[in-house]
């Protein structure tokens, strides 16, 4: 999604004979790997109908494409058989033959002996495919379609999915008018990338943009911070300074983490916002000419967060949600031989790139290498992705060696239940022990919702487990004279008194927010 690799820059149907709300979804066949690079990304749909006949994948069929090309072209690879795979709908669910002379492949992991049925879940999910150790493809009900949407620019964002797509056009019309942003994501799903979009397709694009991490402004500095201060207005201040919202005067001012505002700084911006009007501190009254474009991965609107409700509507005039890596796996493979790529080329490696030189062994350990990214669940998102592709090209030298450190992180993500679950289907809570729970709850900063994704489950079903077993609390449970005590015993850090009391650190911050005692 991305194509800059900073570290902190976190980037009609066809199923209209299946039931529910997968008649909207097209089930695409995505080439994750192929052994010439360049096909990464084309795909195919699967038809609703396929008649009496079975439809044939292998080396000469279906025509893969890019989105907007007329053009298309089988995996024409001569390790795949002609017919290495059959698919069949039978009721709303997809039947896979391997043939029995066919070459071998791999249905979620796992070798396919002759047929498996996959249901409209496991194919929401993603189920990825691997055809003779040389091509893997990722077979998933993708986002409908966007219709109508034009434009050629992919503003920084690698990926030929529905979703991509979409996100694309909502950045064209958010360019296009003056309204307040408000982006909406996981950490390393790319906010920033996409508020960088946002300014630079506008007509702002020329005036400054400032970017604030408002999680890094302490609240006796936050007001000075963003609004600015006049020469001795308080002792030491011996010129004026122009704070963040004067530097971005006639620009863009970006406000990541803005669900870290610190409540006492939440009517000053509120006002700002509204007004468009800011006063340094000892100074008068300015107006300023800018837009605000903000971002958080904090939920604004449940009940244990105090953020302003004023606010946060005020904040999002226009709002952009941007879904996790793991909602739109399609994407994995372009993004990853991005990243790949790029690493390869600062560090001086491009020879251990696959390529039409590299030998049967190693394109096998590439195909392995993207078939392990893309069953992985990216809990990091883009960049995560992106810091495992660095550490792969730094730990190889004259080929490909995946180092220790991204084979263990691959291996405990399957044991945990990280990794896309197995073509036998989804995962069941009742199917998690206690010590495997105890391990996603740890892992996840006993977040419910990262534990869900750690395992494979729903938010629900974790809180259900958490009310029944002894040891487990939500920061909402504790009550104010433990947590005065904890404080007191860890030098009022809040990161510590989360990690003692074994609770989710922004849920604890918001309700420290609402009490009176000395935390930071």
């Amino acid at each position: 999604m991305f194509e800059e690799t900073h570290p902190d820059q976190t980037l009609p149907s066809l199923v209209a004979a299946l039931p529910g709300h997968y008649t909207s979804r097209p089930l695409v066949c995505t080439i994750i790997f192929h052994p010439l690079t360049r096909r990464i990304g084309e795909r195919f749909e699967v038809p609703a109908r396929l008649g009496g006949e079975p439809l044939v994948v292998g080396r000469n069929g279906p025509g893969f494409r890019r989105a907007g090309d007329v053009m298309e072209a089988s995996i024409d690879e001569r390790h795949v058989s002609r017919r290495a795979l059959l698919f069949s709908w039978q009721g709303d669910s997809l039947h896979i033959e391997r043939p029995r002379v066919a070459s071998r492949a791999q249905v979620a992991g796992k070798e396919l002996q002759d047929v498996i049925r996959l249901d409209p879940q496991q194919l929401s999910r993603g189920v990825p495919l691997m055809l003779s150790h040389t091509v893997v493809l990722l077979l998933r009900f993708d986002s409908p379609s966007v219709p109508g949407h034009g434009g050629t620019e992919d503003f920084g964002l690698l990926g030929g999915s529905n979703y991509l797509a979409g996100l694309r056009e909502e950045i064209r019309r958010a360019a296009r008018c003056e309204e307040d942003v408000l982006i909406r994501g996981e950490t390393g799903s790319g906010k920033e990338l996409v508020a960088t979009a946002i300014h630079a397709g506008s007509e702002r694009a020329g005036r400054p943009l400032v970017a604030v991490n408002m999680a890094a402004i302490s609240a006796e500095l936050a007001s000075a911070a963003l609004f600015g201060s006049a020469r001795g207005a308080y002792t030491g201040a011996e010129r004026a300074h122009e704070g963040y919202f004067l530097q971005a005067q006639g620009g863009t001012l970006f406000l990541d983490e803005v669900g870290d505002t610190p409540p006492g700084v939440q009517p000053q911006l509120l006002r700002a916002l509204q007004q468009r009007e800011i006063q340094p501190i000892g100074g008068a009254l300015r107006r300023v000419s800018l837009r605000v474009i903000s971002a958080t991965d904090a939920s604004l609107d449940s009940d244990a967060c105090d953020f302003k409700s004023a606010l946060r509507h005020r904040l999002g005039s226009l709002e952009i949600r941007l879904s996790p890596l793991r909602e739109h796996p399609e994407d994995i493979g372009e993004l990853a031989l991005h990243f790949l790529t790029a690493a390869a080329r600062s560090m001086g490696k491009d020879a251990i790139l696959p390529g039409e030189r590299s030998s049967q062994l190693e394109i096998a350990r590439w195909a392995e290498l993207f078939h392990q990214l893309l069953r992985y669940r990216w809990p990091g998102n883009v960049r995560e992705l992106a810091n495992t592709c660095r550490q792969v090209v730094a730990g190889s030298d004259s080929a490909l060696a995946v180092p220790d450190s991204v084979r263990h992180q691959f291996e405990k993500a399957r044991r945990d239940g990280r990794s896309i679950p197995s073509a036998s289907g989804a995962r069941r809570m009742h199917e998690i022990d206690e010590e495997q729970f105890a391990r996603a709850w740890a892992q996840s900063g006993f977040e419910p919702a990262g534990t869900a994704r750690l395992l494979g489950v729903s938010r629900q079903s974790v809180y259900r487990r958490i009310d029944g077993l002894a040891g487990y609390r939500l920061a909402g449970q504790v009550d104010k004279a433990e947590l005065r005590q904890v404080l007191a015993s860890c030098e009022a850090d809040s990161a510590r008194a989360a990690r003692h009391l074994r609770v989710s650190l922004s849920a604890l911050r918001a309700v420290l927010r609402g009490t009176d005692l000395e935390w930071r």
